[in-house]
């Protein structure tokens, strides 16, 4: 199909030596960034997709997402915001199906979206996940795009750090990120840490590498102001804990519930609310079912609040109740939970494992493994030290606030400008394009 050239917003993205970027594809095939986090394949991905995606179109770049159909009520196109239009391609059943199934499709996507109206029309491709990158580097090939890759999370990364009962990712999940992470124009890594493994794992030099952290919504995930305008205090001997995320082995819901044994130990009053779904590996060994026995054979099935995944805004109202956010997880490319924490000024006590390590600094405490006396430790001298526990949230929350997703797309838009630039003076000029009417 012909192009036509777009009519720019004054406010239009611009990388660093002037040139417009108008329009972004970012591709998500196995999850949308409709799909409510913490649910099912829905997590912090879903908000970083959702979160930049209508940041960048307040900058003036259209943004169109492609994701798999998963429902056939699903409209054509959704707009989620002025200038953010989610696209659902017909690949395989329009069903949800497990990530291993989406890979049997990844063909049919590709093909779906070589034929979309869209097709050759972004001045950059952004996919995210290890499929969508399998995908986004067919089509950026056929479209003569650049494209840019986040990972989220890596294969060789949770293969090191398997959890008892979770299952390790399939050889082909590994050859794919690593002809990906080679083809890519550049990759965009969500900590240092990351960037180090990709540099260890697939010799990728640094001038490939891109670190862009995500941000978090300081104006939905803010400290709670009390009756009298001072700020709240520790529940005292009766702390409220607090995991959220999926219950994946991964994650670690079992060693949260194991760190509330623990925890009453000393304070018999603590309770433990935990918040998300089944994920995964998580079905038949970290899933609610299991969680309550193992509750009850713990002796603190009276301490459990289980509740499955919740809206941003209920998020952020369950993180001002909690005295100490655990975050237990066995490797984590970024702690968005943990950020989300601190910027509602709550603690948290978290694994020390790269991705964490990067967000949880004055904010909170970093435990060497997973032990739940350990964690159990952590969470006593917070909770028993109103002092301690106050410095602590006020420490978390001066370092969220300086991670907003308005730096995030800074730093995007100067990625994307970068490549962009490089992608022309490979291939010629290439006019700034919009769909046409």
């Amino acid at each position: 199909m012909g192009r036509a050239t777009s009519t720019l917003h004054p406010h239009a993205g611009r990388d660093r030596e002037g040139t417009t970027v108008a329009r972004v594809g970012l591709i998500s095939v196995h999850t949308s960034p409709l799909d409510q986090p913490g649910a099912g394949d829905g997590g912090g991905m879903n908000v970083y997709i959702r979160e930049v995606a209508e940041r960048l179109a307040d900058r003036g770049v259209h943004v169109d997402v492609f994701t798999r159909r998963t429902s056939l009520q699903q409209p054509e196109v959704v707009e989620i915001a002025p200038g953010v239009e989610v696209h659902h391609i017909e690949a395989g059943p329009a069903r949800l199906l497990d990530k291993d199934e989406v890979a049997n499709q990844l063909c049919a996507f590709v093909l779906a979206l070589q034929r979309h109206p869209t097709a050759g029309t972004h001045d950059v491709l952004h996919a995210h996940y290890w499929l969508s990158g399998w995908a986004g580097r067919r089509v950026a090939q056929r479209w003569d795009t650049p494209l840019v890759q986040t990972f989220h999370t890596l294969g060789a990364l949770k293969n090191a750090t398997l959890a008892p009962g979770d299952l390790p990712e399939p050889p082909l999940r590994l050859a794919a990120e690593e002809r990906v992470a080679r083809d890519a124009d550049r990759i965009l890594v969500l900590t240092c840490g990351e960037a180090r493994l990709l540099h260890r794992t697939y010799g990728l030099s640094g001038a490939k590498l891109t670190v862009v952290p995500p941000g978090v919504d300081l104006a939905r995930f803010h400290p709670a102001a009390t009756a009298e305008g001072r700020e709240r205090e520790v529940s005292g001997p009766a702390p409220e804990l607090l995991f959220v995320g999926r219950l994946q082995p991964l994650k670690g819901p079992d060693i949260a519930l194991r760190t509330l044994a623990e925890v009453r130990r000393t304070l018999p009053a603590a309770r433990l609310r935990v918040i998300g779904g089944v994920s995964g590996s998580g079905v038949g060994v970290t899933g609610p079912d299991q969680l309550r026995a193992l509750a009850a054979e713990l002796g603190v099935a009276d301490g459990l609040v289980l509740e499955p995944a919740v809206d941003q805004s209920t998020l952020a109202e369950r993180y001002r109740a909690a005295d100490v956010v655990l975050v237990p997880s066995r490797s984590e490319t970024f702690g968005l939970v943990a950020l989300e924490a601190q910027a509602c000024g709550v603690p948290v006590v978290a694994a020390k494992v790269p991705g964490l390590e990067a967000v949880v600094g004055a904010g909170g405490a970093l435990v060497p493994g997973h032990d739940p006396r350990d964690h159990a430790a952590a969470v006593c001298a917070l909770v028993t030290d109103p002092e301690r526990w106050a410095r602590t949230a006020a420490a978390g929350l001066i370092a969220a606030r300086a991670a907003s997703w308005d730096r995030t797309v800074d730093r995007l838009l100067a990625a994307y400008g970068e490549v962009a630039v490089a992608h022309r003076q490979t291939t010629g000029p290439r006019a700034v394009t919009g769909i046409a009417v």
